[in-house]
């Protein structure tokens, strides 16, 4: 039985176990077609240490590099191939993309509107990512119900229709901010340095701010927009595809 069929009978069972199991599971059933999706933040941490302890080096994450990113970020990714021995799949946005969107917006266009930012998270985001999935059959990402309130109803496992049926996971969807960082500090795991200058959620360098005392996970995230609108397109339907 292949692991989307298992899923299909087996749906409810899966969305009850732990992580652990939930990864175990996947391993068993997708690798080497399943791979991490990380942008180097905390979760994505406690997503590749339990994927290396059960498969070992040859674990497969890849990563977005959108041309906009933090030093820390990099540092982190640094320090989690150093650790593990593993390789990351770095996808870039088309470059020729990008310059004509520069040029006709501005480098800064995801200020003026959600339209443009959504234009912008398309081009450096979205269409890499589709590249990503291309050769999979099942993806995992680090997010969680309590992150916001567009992410509210993630399920552990679920059919990701939007990239042609595949398999995705989100191990830690029901864990929350203080189980992920008890995991990070009870395996002395590296996490990207950003967290600790109040960065609780971090994306592009521009796009993302630290948050102040009582403020969502999220606040920092395209910060003058509406929390309904703050989703770049990776865990929702895109706006622009390719």
């Amino acid at each position: 039985m292949t692991g989307k069929h298992h899923w299909r009978s087996n749906g409810e069972d899966l969305e009850v176990l732990p992580a652990q199991e939930l990864l175990e599971w996947a391993l068993n059933n997708f690798h080497p077609r399943l791979a991490l999706a990380s942008s180097f933040q905390a979760e994505e941490s406690v997503l590749i240490d339990m994927a290396c302890r059960l498969q070992g080096s040859d674990f497969r994450v890849f990563t977005l590099d959108t041309g906009r990113l933090n030093q820390e970020t990099y540092d982190c990714m640094d320090a989690m191939r150093e650790r593990y021995g593993i390789h990351v799949e770095v996808f870039f946005p088309d470059a020729a993309r990008v310059e004509d969107t520069v040029r006709e917006h501005g480098l800064n266009l995801f200020y003026k509107s959600v339209d443009f930012r959504k234009l912008c998270c398309g081009i450096r985001k979205v269409q890499p990512l589709n590249r990503a999935l291309k050769e999979l059959d099942a993806w995992m990402t680090g997010l969680r119900r309590e992150q916001a309130v567009t992410r509210a109803d993630v399920r552990k496992v679920e059919i990701d229709k939007d990239h042609g049926g595949i398999i995705k996971m989100n191990p830690l969807a029901d864990w929350s901010h203080d189980q992920v960082w008890d995991y990070i500090r009870d395996h002395n795991l590296p996490y990207n340095k950003l967290h600790d200058l109040g960065y609780p959620s971090i994306g592009c360098a521009p796009c993302t701010r630290a948050t102040k005392p009582g403020e969502d996970i999220r606040a920092g995230r395209w910060w003058w927009e509406n929390p309904d609108t703050k989703e770049c397109g990776l865990h929702v339907s895109p706006a622009v595809k390719g």
